[in-house]
């Protein structure tokens, strides 16, 4: 839009000096009685309102439309403003400075302030003003090739434009510009007054830029001539129209209305351009164009686009009018509604009914809530009163009273001290775990003999898949008590167990808090899952946080950060879940009863299987129970050679990748045999390999269909075909999936695990060992050979990846072996002349611990003696340098990892004979066990019987 300069007076003119104006229009702007004057062209036409302002007193020529009064009072009220006259006349300039226009091009009798940066340029116009001369040529700047005009340039680019001079500048102008008279300079800005129009022809001067111009008139026209004035009259009747919608408009008029000047047809279209929002392409079009009616068209265009503008403001103008005036009448209704029904008692304000709200929460609590708390929360709700709404400290407090009135003061579950249903839930859920039951049994009964039941902090663990998150849920599900697990892994964060400051933004309570306004009871049972990989970081040290909360002698007070009350968290059953105990600090660890999980021997995950996973995978695939049959050998082999891990995660996710093949199978064979029946009878359907159950005939239940039956006998009419179609459907219906150890590998693809048994019959140097790892139990052996033999160059090389503990115990073990090889056969030099190699596979797995000596000194023995140690024997324990042998843990484990290598005899330290003797009857069962206190008795049972070596027991 055209920067204008606001008048600070508005002329009137005297209503005598033009008798043609009606009275209403006495007090109009000088504007409305110029287009009055205008419409007195024709008789015969209304008056068109508008206000178009014009400031030239040059003449083109044509004949003045208003009256001679009007000039003179302008000429009278506005000199500042008015064009002096000047000699020579504005026509006698023929060489001219030529200034760019960048945005819109100047109209004759149009005022335009322009900034000019060359102080070149600005040192002529003020010369050209101090020599009585003030014109310059203002043309309108082209746009860069490739441009679009439409597209608002950067800065970047309006400072460059004030670079281009010389003969750039020139090429860069429009032909057509306009005389400008210099009216006034100010600094680097210039107020240009538009007279007429010029034409450039050639250039004089490259700096500051001067060119040759020939002055352009009008063409010459009737000034009756209908057409015309239906043009001029439609382009005044849509000025008068934007100017009843549009303000913007309104004050462009204002603007001009000090300069009114000659009003012609010419001057009509030039005002209508001007002040019109067009692009400067548009503008520089009316401004070139010197046929008046053509010119008065372009106009029309231009001012037709602005009442299509005009009455889209309006609308949406309207639009937002009425829908923030809606929400202004909804607002003021509410508030008066408000107002009525407090007058008359039926409603409260917010903080009134907040503080209601808080107390009726609190009423049926009051008699269980304790004293401190009742306490702080009256107060409170006291200090909510006082309170602003729109306060901070409103929203804080609200929340505040929020958190303690949802809090379960005093409010327990009623438990279950039925020790036999109990036994049946965990039962249902569980196979196994007989540990884990026992625990929970002893707690019911318990508070059975005291009436009451106090929290526990029990820690179940063991390896992953053995379910010891899901016993947590059935612990709950068997005690009657609500049930709220979170995870502690890698929390870092001590807010997120003891709760936010209430000054920080965002505070919220501990997950113990949190936890109790969920479950609704105080004495719910909390899972706190993997409690071995707390982390710590910049926030400090949760597992340091756990300590108040799991401490019986604590959480009687627990302190939140948010609450700032004691809460009592003595009746709450904490149970935590760790893969390995030793990864939880000890001061925290002091403070649990551990029950440790070892996982599963397989005849434990055949029951599983059958009664647990199967079931549930079977219905979450939507199979039905005779659709399929999984054989207990497809079992057995799925257990012991693709899942051998301790827990039955694995297991599980092997039955659901069964079942997920076998629900594509019968949907596939079920596709197959409707389209066999869509086909008719006299059409042969396609064999599909799918409908063979399996590879052996004899499982089908029954036959398959006879397609080459139906082909020879066709059926006679529909009857036959709607029996042939239930027959079909019937099959269709019975038949079943069998999966068997000969088809397994079709649905899980090759076997995982082998047999870790490497050798039926150990030779020599080579002894079992059992092993504890975090999976479970496991089977290692232990090898030892020959490397060369020479006068005191005995040596021992140790590899297998081992840790300090088992290389120390490789050499406590040699040192052993040669004290009893010397004792047992003296005269045997063999360790004291051969250089021998230890190893124990795999060599990519890092082992260490100390349980491993016994099997070391064995195997050396062994290599030494030329002996091969006892069939299907294992051992496990550390050896001292005087034969002792010493405890290990993880008998479980290493129990279950021998009984699923087909070990029959196991050497165990007596120290764990207790440890043994707790395993349950199906683990030890088929077991010859052997507990030791010294090495020469494991000597003996490893080559005491020679018969015994290769004989099978």
């Amino acid at each position: 839009m055209l920067k204008l300069i606001s008048s600070s007076r508005i002329h009137r003119l005297n209503p005598a000096a033009v008798p043609m104006l009606r009275p209403a229009a006495e007090s109009a702007s000088p504007l409305l009685r110029v287009l009055s004057s205008l419409s007195g062209l024709s008789r015969n036409h209304r008056y068109l309102g508008g206000r178009l302002f014009f400031c030239s007193d040059s003449s083109d020529g044509v004949d003045h439309v208003v009256d001679a009064e009007v000039k003179a009072a302008e000429d009278t009220t506005s000199k500042a403003s008015a064009i002096v006259s000047t000699y020579p006349r504005p026509e006698d300039y023929l060489t001219v400075l030529a200034l760019p226009l960048q945005h819109r091009p100047l109209f004759p009798g149009f005022y335009m302030p322009i900034f000019v940066k060359d102080p070149k340029v600005l040192a002529a116009l003020q010369e050209s003003r101090e020599r009585q001369a003030p014109y310059a040529g203002a043309f309108l700047l082209k746009d860069e090739p490739d441009t679009d005009p439409n597209v608002v340039s950067s800065s970047d680019t309006e400072k460059n434009v004030y670079d281009i001079k010389g003969k750039e500048l020139f090429n860069r102008l429009h032909e057509v510009g306009t005389l400008a008279q210099i009216s006034s300079i100010q600094g680097d800005q210039v107020i240009l007054i538009g007279h007429r129009r010029l034409r450039i022809t050639e250039m004089v001067s490259e700096d500051p830029l001067t060119v040759k111009v020939d002055h352009l008139k009008d063409k010459s026209y009737n000034k009756e001539d209908e057409i015309i004035k239906a043009t001029s009259f439609e382009v005044i009747s849509t000025l008068r129209d934007v100017l009843k919608t549009s303000s913007l408009w309104r004050d462009h008029v204002q603007t001009y209305s000090k300069h009114i000047g000659d009003f012609t047809y010419a001057r009509l279209a030039d005002f209508g351009a001007a002040i019109s929002g067009a692009n400067k392409l548009q503008c520089q079009q009316v401004l070139e164009e010197l046929d008046v009616y053509k010119r008065l068209k372009l106009t029309l265009e231009l001012v037709k686009k602005e009442m299509e503008i005009s009455k889209i403001q309006e609308s949406i103008a309207k639009a937002i009018e009425e829908k923030i005036s809606d929400e202004q009448r909804r607002y003021l209704l509410n508030e008066q509604l408000k107002a009525i029904k407090k007058e008359l008692g039926l409603e409260t304000d917010d903080k009134t009914a907040l503080t209601g709200k808080f107390r009726e929460r609190i009423e049926p609590k009051r008699e269980k809530c304790p004293p401190h708390v009742l306490q702080v929360i009256d107060e409170e709700l006291t200090k909510l009163q006082l309170l602003e709404a729109s306060s901070s400290e409103f929203s804080v407090t609200r929340n505040y009273l929020d958190w303690l009135t949802a809090l379960p003061w005093g409010e327990y579950s009623d438990e279950n001290f039925d020790v036999t249903g109990a036994q049946k839930i965990l039962d249902e859920d569980h196979y196994g775990l007989t540990d884990v039951k026992e625990r929970i049994l002893e707690f019911i009964a318990v508070g059975k003999l005291r009436g009451t039941s106090q929290g526990k902090i029990i820690c179940l663990s063991g390896p992953p898949g053995v379910g010891k998150t899901s016993i947590g849920r059935s612990i709950a599900r068997a005690l009657n008590r609500k049930f709220f697990r979170f995870s502690v892994g890698g929390l870092a964060d001590v807010a997120e167990i003891k709760g936010h400051r209430r000054t920080y933004i965002g505070a919220m309570p501990g997950k113990m808090v949190q936890c109790l306004k969920n479950v609704g009871t105080a004495n719910p049972l909390v899972l706190i899952d993997e409690i071995d990989k707390l982390g710590r970081g910049h926030a400090g040290d949760p597992a340091s946080a756990l300590l108040e909360l799991l401490d019986p002698e604590q959480n009687a007070n627990f302190l939140d950060h948010y609450l700032d009350v004691p809460i009592d968290l003595s009746k709450v059953l904490f149970v935590c879940t760790a893969n390995v105990v030793e990864m939880i600090p000890n001061p925290l660890l002091d403070r649990m009863e551990v029950v440790a999980i070892a996982g599963y021997i397989t005849d434990e995950k055949m029951h599983i299987a059958r009664d647990y996973l199967e079931k549930t995978t079977r219905e979450a695939c939507g199979i039905k129970p005779e659709q399929v049959e999984v054989t207990d050998a497809a079992l057995l082999a799925l257990i012991e050679s693709y899942c051998r891990e301790a827990g039955v995660r694995n297991l599980q996710k092997h039955i659901e990748k069964i079942y997920r093949k076998i629900a594509l199978q019968l949907v596939r064979q079920g596709e197959t045999i409707d389209a066999a029946l869509e086909t008719g009878p006299n059409t042969t359907p396609k064999e599909n390999p799918v409908l063979i159950e399996s590879s052996d005939s004899e499982h089908m239940d029954e036959d398959p269909i006879d397609v080459d039956e139906l082909q020879t006998n066709p059926p006679a009419d529909e009857s036959t075909d709607i029996e042939v179609a239930k027959e079909r459907e019937e099959d269709k219906e019975i038949e079943k999936v069998l999966v068997d150890k000969s088809n397994l590998d079709n649905y899980v693809g090759k076997p995982v695990f082998h047999a870790e048994r490497i050798y039926d019959q150990t030779p020599t140097g080579v002894v079992m060992g059992l092993a504890w790892t975090a999976m479970g139990g496991s089977t290692l052996y232990i090898e030892t050979t020959f490397v060369e033999e020479g006068d005191g160059k005995g040596a021992l090389h140790v590899t297998g990846q081992l840790g300090d503990v088992m290389k120390e115990s490789a050499q406590i073990a040699h040192t052993v072996a040669r004290s009893i090889l010397h004792e047992k056969e003296p005269e045997n030099a063999f360790f004291a002349n051969s250089k021998l190699h230890l190893h124990v596979p795999a060599g990519a797995t890092p082992k260490d611990g100390p349980s491993a000596g016994c099997t070391m000194t064995t195997s050396l023995l062994s290599l030494a003696l030329k002996k091969p140690v006892k069939k299907d024997l294992a051992m496990t324990g550390e050896v001292t340098l005087t034969g002792k042998i010493l405890p290990i843990g993880g008998v479980k484990e290493k129990t279950i990892a021998a009984r699923r290598s087909d070990v029959k005899t196991i050497i165990f330290p007596s120290a764990n004979r207790r440890d043994f003797d707790e395993l349950a009857p199906n683990v030890k069962e088929g077991l010859d066990v052997h507990f030791v206190e010294d090495y020469l008795q494991i000597f003996d049972l490893a080559f005491g019987d020679e018969k015994s070596h290769n004989t099978e027991n």
